[in-house]
């Protein structure tokens, strides 16, 4: 009976540890182009993560800090990727941007904002003259 009663207390040492989420978001082009304002995109991201279901509910459970061109997110609770990519592309859609930028992965833990390739475009266009 004393092995079963010390599993248990082994359990809880590993769950707080405390394992945090790191994610980034890239801005660089569209910042340094003038389309996208990431101050902007930082308070629209504080307003509408929702940490236990409600909006606004931060707390010291996520934190949102931008530096120059890129913005991470920090979370002490499970936090998804594609909860961060969900926001972003909504975002995006909002101030119409939608049409030139995507969200791209590009490492684990990073997403990059970059534009669509439009060079195929031009081709046919100068192939139709």
């Amino acid at each position: 009976m004393t092995q079963a009663k010390q599993k248990p207390l082994q359990q809880k040492k590993k769950a707080k540890k405390g394992v945090q989420w790191k994610f980034t978001l890239d801005l660089t082009h569209p910042v340094e182009d003038g389309i996208l304002d990431s101050a902007n995109f930082e308070a629209y991201l504080k307003e509408r993560i929702k940490v236990n279901g409600k909006t606004g509910n931060l707390g010291s459970v996520v934190a949102v800090v931008r530096m120059k061109n890129k913005i991470s997110v920090t979370s002490e609770k499970q936090f998804s990727k594609r909860y961060l990519k969900y926001l972003t592309k909504k975002y995006l859609k909002k101030n119409n941007l939608r049409d030139w930028l995507r969200v791209v992965a590009s490492d684990k833990e990073t997403y990059e904002l970059r534009y669509f390739n439009i060079s195929q475009d031009d081709e046919e266009s100068d192939a139709d003259d």
